[in-house]
């Protein structure tokens, strides 16, 4: 029986490109190391763990997998840091209603992370 995602595993190429991952995912964003290995980390994220690993070029290209979203009650507060960082916001903080039923009022906005990974920040409304 699956009970959910363990973790989301991204790859960078570099010593300098695993920095701005540390930087954007834990300092910036918050989140805490769970463990590390000589050629990767793991970030726990809350409900899920990002596993990034260093050991080669990892492809940036849109694949299968569109956008990682995460939870959180403050958008606008999130993406005013991540802005101030120099990264590049996508979609800049809106309200949106997706029509749904029972319909969903959300705040959101985009950007993309250190390794061109596009990240969603989501406060779903009641």
């Amino acid at each position: 029986m699956i009970t959910g995602f363990h973790h989301i595993s991204l790859k960078c190429e570099s010593k300098e490109e695993l920095d701005k991952v540390r930087h954007f995912y834990l300092d910036l964003l918050g989140f805490s190391l769970k463990r590390e290995w000589p050629d990767g980390i793991m970030i726990d994220a809350g409900n899920c763990l990002l596993e990034v690993f260093s050991n080669g070029p990892g492809v940036k290209e849109k694949g299968a997998i569109r956008h990682m979203a995460f939870t959180t009650d403050d958008v606008d507060g999130i993406v005013s840091k991540v802005k101030a960082e120099g990264y590049e916001i996508f979609t800049e903080p809106k309200n949106i209603v997706i029509a749904s039923e029972p319909p969903v009022n959300a705040r959101m906005a985009f950007c993309y992370g250190p390794l061109g990974e596009e990240i969603e920040f989501f406060d779903e409304k009641d």
